[in-house]
Parts: structure tokens; sequence; C-alpha cells
């Protein structure tokens, strides 16, 4: 029905047949699964070429990048959360996510591993601060600030991603 489309919207997973969440953590909680989610979903059916593929020079960005970035900042916000010493750079020196996103199978199934894992360990440190008006690490951050942050990262990544995809299949978002 709508081929342009990346999923169609009658087989699109997110928010069908649900009821919205109730506190304010469930509905931050809620966004932020919905956001993964649709990154996830912008690059399935891809090949890591189609994943690799950068998008206007000079820019590096390709959605096999964002997956690596995200992983990335998720371990960075842990660092945010911790009194002690951070954790190091997960691919190494500034923008290795995006330079090392290349288009080999072996690096997008690492890509992915490296996300889900670093977004279980950040969501698990997180989990220990149930109270979004805490202040946590050595710049006292408060909890909701950093779920609001997350949040916005990921949407602003996935408004990026949808413009690879489109990029790449002429496919379209929501």
């Amino acid at each position: 029905m709508y081929p342009d489309m990346w999923t169609d919207p009658d087989d699109d997973p997110r928010g069908k047949d649900k009821t919205s969440p109730d506190g304010e953590l469930a509905t931050l909680d809620d966004f932020l699964s919905g956001y993964r989610m649709t990154l996830r979903m912008k690059c399935e059916g891809l090949d890591p070429e189609q994943l690799a593929r950068r998008s206007v020079p000079p820019s590096t960005m390709s959605l096999l990048g964002l997956v690596r970035h995200l992983a990335e900042v998720e371990r960075d916000w842990r660092n945010w959360i911790t009194d002690g010493e951070p954790l190091p750079k997960l691919y190494g020196k500034r923008d290795a996510d995006f330079h090392g996103a290349v288009a080999e199978q072996a690096v997008v199934d690492a890509s992915y591993a490296d996300l889900e894992r670093e977004q279980a360990e950040t969501d698990a440190a997180l989990a220990a601060h149930p109270d979004l008006g805490a202040r946590v690490g050595k710049e006292g951050i408060a909890v909701r600030e950093l779920m609001v942050h997350r949040i916005e990262e990921y949407a602003r990544h996935c408004g990026h991603a949808d413009l690879l995809r489109e990029c790449v299949d002429g496919r379209v978002g929501q």
C-alpha cells in the first residue's frame, strides 16, 4: 500500500495496540525504546555496503556509523553516571565510530552487538537511580536530564537515518 515507506504503517510495531505508560519514568523509557526500535527498523534489510554508504561528502555519516555512534554515546552516558574513572572510548579516537563504519559483515555484526551491550549496561546503571530528580556522577547531572538527553540523541539521529535510508533505496519514513 505504501511502496515508498520503509515499513507499512499497518505492520509498524511501535505503539501498536499499546496503552500509554503510567508515570514519568515509564514514559521516558517508552520514548527511548521507540526511538531505539526506529533506528533498527531503518537499518533492516540492508546489506553491509548499503549500511556503510556515506551520505554527502564531506560527511562521514552512514547508517552503520549511526549505530556505532550511538553505541559510543551510550558508553559515554555511563561515564556521566559514575563517580569513578571514565570508561575508554569504544572505538578509540574522535569520530572513529563513523570512520570505522566499513562495508564488512563482521563490522556490522560487531557494531550491533556493541550497541545492544552498551544500551543494556547504560539501562542497568540508570535502573539503580529510579528517582528522576536524583543527581549522579561527578557533574551532578539529574537522572531526568540524562534520560531526556538520551531521547533527544536518538530522535535526532533517527531523523538522519530517515534521510540516509531514502538515499539508499528511496524509502521514506512515516
